[in-house]
């Protein structure tokens, strides 16, 4: 881990990821923060992903040599330095400068994945020219061909990894968003003029410099072709509302991306049969970080019948993770990998890539230690029984 006088000032009192959303709420206007911590109507399900952890304990070994511990990691044939990722967020370079191509960036060097969303607002040509091995996450189009075009577009980029998602078909409430006075595109306006005088770090370090070295910004990632700019008092930003979707549309998909494959947004241990039968690559258990069906259960909750289905099929999940621990606790149970969101978009607006990188390593510490103290050389040796489950509540 980076030394304290070797880190950012900004970066100096972030000791683990939980400290990184009160120094975002502090930076951020409050319309911006509100939309990155926000969650669906009454927070359920977002409040549900942390409760999951605590319910499960760890029943350690001791009197083990684990001096030479590793966190590598292997994932459909990939090798990764750690077992988890970043996972996708719309309008990340609304929080942070550049904040898709930091976070790619960081993701890069540190050697593991960043899944590139449809609703960023750098073009993923850019990122992948600096951040050769991303993933792009899709929100389809409706006909099959606007599909083709945009997986043409990706695979152009050099993209191997198409993660579509799939929990999002119907749009859901929006009142936190209303409450916090976030929407896109964002209406030129005097509140918008206010948070910015009022907000001048993250003004004129991310929304003016944004404007000045690159023009406005667009969601330029959805489709084939360049979207909706960010700032318009005209333009409709739709990225949920899919309810089309269906798996007769998923099976086209297949047979159009050459790539490997992984569904998204899955928590019926069903649909992971479906996952399978389909030709998938792998699945991400997911509740949309709470923002989608309230009261959706935890992904931890359905990891095991999940597992039951996959025959063999990777299973990954997020939903928040904020400790080593969270992660270990999911391999421990039998998830191939984890993706950690909200924190590493605040660690990207506080510091950019160097908050990023700090993220990631807060974590990599953590993990080391962690698994030496549960008495373990490597994460292949996690199973079950380093855990006690007797206050864990499943969902299947």
């Amino acid at each position: 881990m980076s030394r304290p006088g070797n880190l950012p000032r900004s970066l100096r009192r972030i000791y683990a990821l939980e400290d990184f959303e009160p120094a975002a709420r502090r930076l951020l206007p409050p319309p911006i923060f509100g939309y990155v911590a926000g969650a669906a109507e009454t927070n359920a399900s977002h409040d549900d992903n942390r409760a999951s952890f605590s319910e499960i304990g760890f029943l350690p070994r001791v009197g083990v040599d684990v001096s030479q511990r590793s966190l590598t990691r292997q994932l459909m044939g990939l090798d990764f330095n750690l077992p988890f990722g970043i996972a996708p967020m719309g309008a990340s370079a609304l929080t942070a400068y550049r904040g898709d191509l930091v976070m790619a960036r960081a993701a890069h060097k540190a050697g593991i994945p960043m899944i590139v969303s449809a609703a960023s607002l750098i073009p993923l040509e850019e990122i992948v020219k600096e951040a050769p091995d991303v993933w792009y996450q899709a929100y389809l189009p409706q006909h099959l061909s606007d599909i083709s075009a945009l997986l043409d577009r990706v695979a152009a980029a050099g993209i191997e990894t198409l993660v579509v998602t799939l929990d999002s078909a119907v749009v859901p409430s929006r009142e936190n968003n209303l409450r916090s006075g976030f929407r896109t595109p964002l209406r030129p306006n005097l509140t918008l003029f206010w948070q910015g005088v009022t907000h001048p770090r993250w003004a004129l370090g991310t929304f003016v410099r944004t404007f000045l070295m690159h023009g406005p910004p667009h969601f330029e990632n959805a489709t084939a072709t360049r979207g909706a700019p960010l700032l318009s008092r005209q333009a409709v930003r739709d990225f949920s509302g899919r309810e089309f979707l269906n798996w007769d549309l998923l099976a086209k998909v297949r047979r159009l991306w050459q790539g490997r494959l992984v569904l998204k947004g899955i928590l019926h241990p069903e649909d992971v049969s479906r996952a399978k039968t389909l030709g998938a690559d792998g699945v991400i258990l997911s509740n949309h970080g709470g923002r989608q069906l309230d009261g959706a259960v935890s992904p931890m909750r359905v990891l095991s019948a999940a597992l039951k289905r996959a025959e063999g099929l990777p299973v990954m999940l997020d939903g928040g993770f904020l400790r080593g621990t969270d992660i270990l606790k999911a391999l421990a149970l039998g998830a191939s990998f984890v993706f950690v969101g909200r924190p590493i978009n605040y660690a990207a607006s506080i510091a950019g890539e160097a908050g990023v990188l700090h993220a990631i390593d807060l974590l990599r510490v953590q993990l080391r230690a962690d698994l030496g103290m549960l008495g373990l050389l490597d994460l292949a040796t996690l199973d079950p029984s380093v855990l006690t489950m007797a206050r864990f509540r499943p969902a299947a």
